[in-house]
């Protein structure tokens, strides 16, 4: 069947929560080829290309899309998941500076380009959520994405040099990580979250492992260690919720599994270099077994709503 509109003019903001979780995913792999011994290097390279294909067929769609009419953009930050698809898309810019880190291919470049477009991500979703009429203005884990995002930074700022700058961009991190929490506990206490959203709180483990990760690579730590316990902690009490968050059936949401799955095995192959022994190994392949084939059924989803034009349709996507 025809589809009305192109494709690519219906590219929608819900794809890109997906690819970021897809890169992390291939970049822990590219890891634990160091790590682990039975991983191979081509199959984890594989891996990576294919989950940067991926993205920057998205990326390029969507980009395409803006160009042909720019003002799109604002249409699509009409809903929470579609602003933290677009921090994604700048978030999976950072990542795959870092992807490409080894092979030495614009990394700078592409670090930069990423941060950028968290800044301007940023910007766009507080003019948006500015503009919504003040009783639909609240908090929420898809804001982690979006103004946390920049804690992704130092992964690859701080082998390219750019110390100071990855310090600050993890403090502004924090700074805005305790007062989304403060906000997202606060807006909790008053409505309680839809069925549909449910999947979304998983993103609470997400940036604390980022946290971890970003410290782990600024050398301290014993921040490390705290962020650390505290991923372990929130992915049990997230397992165990699982049941609840999926009560409500499948929708894009369902793209908020990806990147805290993939983020946690990154933890905790950081904690089996770092000597953390048994737990870091069960961590590992705890996540490995639960997160690569969540992961994979999602990039297959996401594709075949897309083609299908489900996925704009389903999470109200503007059309260029």
């Amino acid at each position: 069947m025809l589809l009305d509109t192109p494709l690519w003019r219906q590219t929608p903001p819900a794809a890109f929560p997906v690819c970021l979780g897809f890169l992390a995913l291939g970049v822990a792999w590219q890891h634990a080829v160091d790590i682990l011994p039975w991983v191979s290097e081509d199959m984890s390279n594989l891996l990576l290309a294919a989950a940067t294909g991926y993205f920057l067929w998205f990326f390029g769609f969507y980009l395409a899309k803006i160009t042909a009419r720019p003002s799109v953009l604002l249409e699509d930050m009409r809903t929470p998941p579609a602003r933290a698809g677009i921090a994604a898309m700048a978030m999976s810019m950072m990542l795959l500076a870092l992807a490409l880190l080894p092979f030495n291919l614009y990394v700078p470049q592409v670090w930069w380009t990423g941060v950028t477009l968290q800044i301007v991500a940023s910007a766009i979703v507080l003019y948006a959520i500015w503009q919504d009429p003040p009783e639909k203005r609240h908090f929420s884990t898809f804001q982690y994405l979006t103004f946390v995002g920049p804690v992704i930074g130092p992964f690859t700022g701080v082998p390219l040099g750019y110390i100071w700058q990855s310090y600050w961009l993890i403090i502004a991190s924090l700074i805005a990580y305790v007062i989304v929490t403060i906000g997202i506990f606060a807006t909790l206490k008053r409505d309680p979250i839809p069925k549909g959203l449910r999947p979304s709180i998983t993103i609470f483990l997400a940036p604390i492992c980022m946290f971890a990760l970003g410290f782990n690579a600024l050398g301290y730590q014993d921040i490390f260690a705290y962020f650390y316990w505290a991923s372990n902690i929130a992915a049990v009490i997230l397992l165990i919720m699982t049941p609840w968050m999926m009560r409500g059936g499948y929708t894009p949401v369902w793209g908020a599994f990806t990147f805290p799955i993939a983020a946690y095995l990154n933890v905790q192959l950081v904690a089996l270099a770092n000597g953390y022994g048994t737990i870091a190994l069960v961590g590992t392949y705890v996540a490995m077994a639960i997160g690569t084939p969540v992961i994979f059924y999602m990039v297959y989803r996401t594709v075949m709503e897309w083609v299908t034009g489900d996925l704009a349709k389903k999470s109200h996507a503007a059309s260029a």
